[in-house]
């Protein structure tokens, strides 16, 4: 890479990472994750009349919305009858519920119970072979099964029977034939003190949060999800530091609403909206629980890399760097955080919270206010990339960013066409840091704004005063990170600000979008670079072939041209397989009327292969080794600029 022609960044904007969009609480998920109708069942039972209208039938017209949850119940049907069972679904189905389960075959119902827990079971008593009174029996005998209601059906009119069934723990008993109103009440009042008894079970009662029993059984299922998909999943244990002293001096009532405020905090600076490298995942794949006094807990699934969990233990101490106000009192609290990592450190629940406990517990010997890997390994690695990152807050002030200038030549004719500049770092010790080590930070940390911003001005500037030296004018390219992309009103202004006070006119920017960024949201992109071809600048798809791209979207997206992937251009024309693709690649590019860059050409072979399936230019080092002129001539305005940037 040509690096002699280099401009220093200095920026001091402010490197927050800016606030994710807002989604649903992960509390909220976790209680539908559960699928019992929590709100319904406060409401039900603090006072609502139990025989308020029940959840009203007719393809679900007029229903109570108290009860609307309770509607993704699954019950099971069990009766030896199947004209029953379907009279039974039919009035149910009535009365809005459509999850079901159901069987003629009583000697199957336990094994049914058993596969699909169901939160309801009808139950026929009399039944050949096996009886309905030998299920819920059998039922009672279950840890799992016996948490189950169960409702009775008999065609029985002694109380016998019926005594019989509530002793063998029937949650209800209904007489046959069975009145849909009265069965429809007593399904809804039955699911809804159930959803009741569920919140109490699973939910902290003080924040709200999933409590220890919900979070084993999230974390058993998580580990055995990232398991079967081959991946890590990390645990945080994240315990208050000097907990007890906030009661001793200011009381339980303060202790509360501080632990209350504690979690309400986590559960928004947690989201993964907010955190480069979880943009993808689903809501599910993170989850947060109090599972102790003033402990909590973090599960990431499907962990992208160790490092995000790092990430998350500094977001939670940054944090809680900001006293909570509490009744008018102005509380500080600060945490120690233990981290373990699936399956390294543990392939079981209890083992990665002992563990978890044990890191956490190293942490606060330190004095708190910190975090901890079990792993040795993992600790050595988390404290050189912390360094790494501190050292990468440092660099604009010590003018170690730079510009790092590479030329472009069209493949006919050898010309230079054009000129990319992408952000380096040279560290006055470490010398050259790879740009895969620090951009992935500068991307998480927020640095890649402020850096990116003052990049694009130092190229725009360049060029401008490249054209002012008598050079003949190229067009400049330069990187949009994903994270300048998704604010897109922020990149609007910068570009067209920068137009404004460099004076280089737009037709001579290139801004390069990566291909997995621009399919994150097409059609919302599509939107996107339209207003930024507003501006009169060109847009490239950089990165292409590496396999994300609809073609059906492509063709709407307003770009100018593509650049090929180096990793493709490396194999040819040797390889057969990277060949075709390539050919591929450019004959799709052609037939939508786009300009076609290889990157990364560095033999003659390459470029002749190139020539022959109409490249359009090509950059690596082939282009370097055949531009020694404009490098010198480049040089004098990059030093000339450079010195400005000295004398700001």
């Amino acid at each position: 890479m040509f690096s002699d022609a280099r401009i220093f960044l200095d920026s001091n904007a402010d490197r927050r990472i800016p606030p994710g969009s807002e989604k649903p609480p992960r509390v909220e998920q976790a209680r539908r994750q559960e699928g019992h109708a929590l709100d319904s069942a406060t409401a039900e039972l603090s006072g609502q009349s139990p025989t308020d209208r029940a959840p009203s039938g007719g393809n679900g017209k007029d229903r109570d919305p108290r009860f609307e949850a309770t509607r993704n119940a699954t019950i099971m049907l069990v009766d030896d009858e199947p004209i029953i069972v379907e009279i039974l679904k039919s009035v149910l189905e009535d009365a809005g519920y459509h999850r079901f389960i159901e069987t003629s075959e009583s000697t199957q119902a336990l094994a049914l119970l058993t596969a699909n827990t169901p939160d309801l079971v009808l139950l026929d008593v009399n039944m050949p072979e096996v009886t309905g009174l030998d299920i819920l029996n059998g039922m009672r005998g279950d840890e799992v099964l016996k948490h189950i209601p169960a409702i009775v059906l008999t065609g029985a009119t002694d109380s016998a029977t019926k005594l019989l069934a509530l002793g063998l723990g029937a949650t209800d008993v209904l007489g046959k034939p069975v009145d849909p109103s009265e069965l429809a009440l007593r399904v809804r009042n039955t699911l809804t003190a159930k959803a009741y008894q569920d919140r109490l079970l699973n939910f902290d009662e003080l924040t709200g949060l999933p409590n220890r029993r919900l979070f084993m059984k999230q974390c058993a299922n998580a580990l055995i999800n990232t398991g079967e998909a081959a991946n890590e999943c990390a645990l945080l244990l994240i315990g208050l530091d000097h907990f007890q002293q906030v009661n001793d001096a200011l009381g339980t009532e303060i202790g509360d609403a501080l632990l209350k405020a504690v979690a309400a905090a986590l559960e928004e600076h947690t989201r993964e909206s907010d955190l480069p490298g979880l943009s993808e995942m689903s809501e599910e794949e993170i989850a947060l629980s109090r599972v102790g006094g003033d402990e909590f807990a973090l599960i990431i699934r499907n962990l992208p890399h160790v490092e995000i969990a790092d990430l998350l233990a500094r977001r939670i101490l940054s944090m809680l760097d900001k006293p909570f106000h509490l009744s008018g009192r102005e509380v500080h609290v600060t945490a120690s955080i233990g981290i373990t990592v699936y399956p390294g450190d543990g392939e079981t629940t209890d083992a990665l919270l002992a563990n978890g406990g044990a890191a956490m517990a190293e942490a606060k010997k330190g004095g708190g206010n910190t975090y901890q890997h079990h792993s040795t390994e993992n600790n050595v690695k988390s404290r050189e990339r912390q360094e790494l990152e501190t050292q990468l807050q440092l660099a604009p002030a010590r003018r170690e960013l730079y510009l790092s200038i590479q030329p472009k030549l069209e493949v006919a004719s050898g010309r230079v066409s054009g000129a990319e500049g992408t952000l380096r770092w040279r560290h006055s010790q470490w010398g050259i840091v790879a740009p895969e080590k620090f951009l992935p930070i500068a991307e998480e940390t927020g640095l890649i704004i402020p850096a990116g911003e003052q990049a694009l001005y130092l190229a725009c500037a360049l060029n401008k005063q490249w054209q002012s030296a008598g050079i003949e004018p190229v067009q400049v390219s330069i990187n949009v990170s994903g994270r300048q992309f998704r604010n897109l009103k922020n990149l609007l202004n910068t570009v067209r600000k920068t137009l404004e006070k460099t004076g280089l006119e737009g037709k001579f920017l290139t801004l390069k979008f990566p291909e997995a960024v621009l399919m994150e949201n097409p059609e919302r992109n599509v939107k996107a670079l339209r207003d930024l071809k507003a501006l009169k600048v060109r847009l490239c798809l950089d990165h292409f072939g590496t396999g994300l791209s609809s073609m059906g979207y492509l063709r709407h997206f307003p770009l100018d041209e593509i650049k090929l992937d180096g990793s493709l251009v490396k194999g040819v024309p040797a390889d057969k397989d990277a060949a075709a693709v390539v050919i591929a690649a450019i004959k799709l590019a052609q037939g939508m009327g786009l300009k076609v860059i290889a990157e990364g050409v560095e033999s003659a072979d390459q470029l002749t292969f190139l020539t022959k399936w109409g490249c359009d230019e090509f950059q690596g080092q082939l282009s370097i080794a055949r531009t020694t002129e404009w490098q010198k001539s480049v040089r004098k305005a990059a030093q000339g600029l450079a010195s400005q940037g000295k004398n700001t």
